[in-house]
């Protein structure tokens, strides 16, 4: 596997990240004092931003990153918060639905969605506006004019979307990602050209995070265990908030007769659902295996982006005989029945509840169980019984699963092949409040020609180790003088049996590293390159540690 792996350089000098501010504010200072005459900008931002803020989109920013930090744990574990509780499991653990749009996996994506909120909230936000934009209208007249009463509205309707998104996100989500695309569903309806622009100022605004985080990086080849990246992109929640911002953003524009220009919007919205990977629509088909149907996924997002263009800025003729229904009205009508098909084909899955019966040498942690087994019925995805185009919902899984069904958790937190890769792996468990960690490390021998031979043990938080599994014995395809070797896990070690003519003859523990051990006429070697075996004159390795 000839990756990149990344180690990072000397980000503790300062001089660094001052040198990328300092680069930053000279470009915009020409920018703004050769495209600013007579403060045009700062006018436009004031004529709909009070002091010329997005305060609304701040006070977002302020809550998703606090929630990050202190709820999760964050400002402990930067890089390690605290995941499996605050995911939208189910119905029945009505904590998760509620938290899960505003909690993260990682400080990777907390930081993505915080940049595609800056991004494109905004926007979001200039279209709304802090002041009343209808003709005649005055600021403080009402209620609804008050420009303290509008930046509240915003955050207050951010929370309501992302409430949206946990209830009828397909699956254990989690992540602002629903939000944001709402936040750019609701700007690509309003300012078409705008959220293009802003679509590649996020990857400026990336880059500038990483040259400040990690201004130095040394690369060197590698091997790396990879999952298909868009195995890891929610298609369906990142699809149901964008339609959600079209929705409202689309009901702003006809209120205030502000429909931006058919061919502008359709390219924007091209644009950008293909550059945010809605086209993506896969299926999990267990075991790390998954299937990517891009063909299909094309096409649906060029029929999204001219059922948007429709909706929002088709014609209001009559074009059903005497009915005067117009085509932007059957549009939008489509694409709130696209909108509640989507939303609903996540009430069925979020019914799940599972079970931690069957589950043997396992650690507890409070209301949690931990696990290693191979092979076993994948409770959360099994539990709705699908079967389409050649793909089921009843699939096996294997690795470290966590279970709770108290929340009704079934996850597999590391997969047999990604533990068989790095060797060790850490479950964090936890709730509001408190949070446990478990180690699990598998230990093993490659068979040569053949399959590994392994044992896995837990570390419970509390507790001494205790094994979870071991493989069954495998034989090593080279045969030394006739003879077959088998590799067996023992309670304490692995073994070697030398087997000749279908019965054993000697066997012996693998031996330290710069020993020589005999059985059964051959003699063991072990070295920093694995275990060999000698016999008049010949040599053959036969096995290798794994993770060496």
């Amino acid at each position: 596997m000839g990756v990149l792996q990344f180690t990072v350089g000397p980000s503790w000098l300062p001089v660094w990240p001052m040198l990328v501010l300092a680069g930053v504010l000279l470009s915009l200072g020409i920018a703004l004092r050769i495209a600013r005459p007579q403060g045009a900008w700062g006018r436009r931002l004031r004529a709909r931003f009070f002091l010329g803020i997005p305060w609304g989109t701040l006070l977002t920013v302020v809550g998703v990153a606090a929630v990050y930090l202190f709820l999760q744990g964050g400002l402990a574990h930067p890089r390690n918060p605290l995941v499996v509780p605050f995911r939208a499991w189910s119905y029945f653990y009505p904590l998760g639905v509620l938290t899960a749009p505003f909690t993260h996996a990682g400080l990777g994506h907390v930081t993505g969605n915080l940049l595609g909120t800056l991004a494109f909230a905004p926007i979001a936000e200039y279209a709304w506006s802090h002041f009343p934009t209808t003709r005649g209208s005055q600021s403080f007249s009402t209620w609804r004019a008050n420009p303290f009463v509008r930046i509240l509205l915003f955050p207050i309707g951010v929370f309501a979307v992302g409430v949206l998104t946990g209830v009828f996100a397909l699956g254990p989500v989690i992540g602002f990602s629903g939000v944001v695309f709402a936040f750019a569903g609701f700007a690509l309806v309003s300012y078409p050209i705008a959220t293009v622009v802003a679509l590649s100022g996020m990857e400026v605004l990336n880059l500038l995070y990483q040259a400040a985080l990690n201004p130095v990086q040394i690369a060197q080849s590698g091997p790396q265990f990879i999952t298909p990246w868009w195995a890891q992109v929610a298609v369906q929640g990142h699809a149901l908030g964008l339609l959600l911002g079209v929705l409202l953003g689309g009901y702003v524009a006809y209120r205030h007769d502000r429909r931006p220009p058919a061919g502008r919007l359709w390219l924007a919205s091209v644009v950008f659902v293909v550059a945010q990977s809605l086209w993506a629509v896969y299926w999990f088909r267990g075991g790390g295996r998954y299937v990517l149907f891009r063909a299909a996924g094309v096409f649906l997002v060029f029929l999204l982006a001219a059922l948007i263009t429709a909706a929002v800025s088709g014609s209001s003729k009559r074009i059903l005989g005497r009915f005067r229904l117009g085509s932007s009205v059957v549009a939008a009508g489509l694409l709130l029945s696209v909108t509640v098909a989507l939303a609903g084909a996540a009430v069925l899955p979020n019914l799940v509840f599972v079970s931690a019966d069957p589950f043997d040498n396992s650690v507890q942690v409070e209301d949690y169980t931990v696990t290693y087994a191979e092979d076993v019925e994948d409770q959360y995805v099994s539990a709705v019984d699908v079967s389409l185009f050649g793909e089921t919902t009843e699939i096996n899984t294997s690795g470290v699963i966590v279970v709770s069904e108290r929340r009704s958790v079934f996850q597999t937190m590391v997969s047999k092949n990604r533990l068989a890769f790095q060797g060790r792996a850490t479950v964090v468990v936890g709730g509001p409040g408190w949070r446990e960690t478990v180690v699990v490390n598998r230990s093993g021998w490659q068979a040569a020609g053949n399959s590994s031979v392994y044992k896995v043990f837990l570390n419970p938080p509390d507790g001494d180790r205790r094994l979870a599994f071991q493989s069954d014995a495998t034989t090593v395809e080279p045969r030394i003088a006739g003879r077959r070797v088998l590799i067996g896990p023992t309670e304490s070690s692995f073994r070697f049996t030398v087997i000749d003519e279908n019965q054993s003859i000697g066997s012996v523990g693998v031996p330290a590293t710069g020993e020589n051990v005999s059985a059964g006429g051959l003699r063991f070697n072990r070295t920093e390159e694995g275990v060999f075996v000698e016999r008049n004159g010949t040599r053959v390795r036969i096995a290798q540690r794994e993770n060496a």
